[in-house]
């Protein structure tokens, strides 16, 4: 079951909009018009987020990191290696200002940083992989 319901009733943040979170992996995966649709998707859904969930915070709730910013970490490291490797650039700081000024305060957050995996060996670990779908 995939839940509709807004997240904060009126905020229009709609959790079948965030849900096309997982066009991403596919995007990774694919090429083509399936790659096509999985960026259209996947702008769809950070548009979403820029609009809606952001606003004016520095974190998602506030000036603090949350359990939400923890949830959407994946977006600050593992976006841009995934891009990098599937030739596709998602985030652009004109298209997105407020996701990109998030993801360079989540990074910048000393226990946040301490933890993050190394770009480097990320792109070493994806490079393979892309194009081809995940084993199961």
């Amino acid at each position: 079951m995939i839940l509709t319901r807004e997240l904060e009733p009126g905020s229009g943040l709609n959790l079948l909009k965030i849900y096309k979170g997982v066009a991403v992996w596919i995007m990774f995966h694919s090429s083509g018009e399936e790659q096509e649709k999985a960026v259209k998707d996947s702008l769809e859904m950070l548009k979403t987020i820029e609009e809606h969930a952001l606003g004016k915070k520095r974190f998602f709730c506030g000036d603090k990191i949350s359990l939400v910013d923890l949830a959407y970490g994946w977006i600050a490291q593992w976006l841009e290696v995934l891009e990098e490797v599937a030739g596709v650039k998602l985030i652009e700081p004109q298209k997105f200002p407020r996701l990109h000024t998030w993801i360079k305060n989540f990074k910048d957050e000393p226990i946040i940083k301490e933890n993050l995996p190394g770009r480097d060996e990320m792109l070493v670990y994806f490079k393979p992989l892309g194009g081809r779908a995940p084993s199961r």
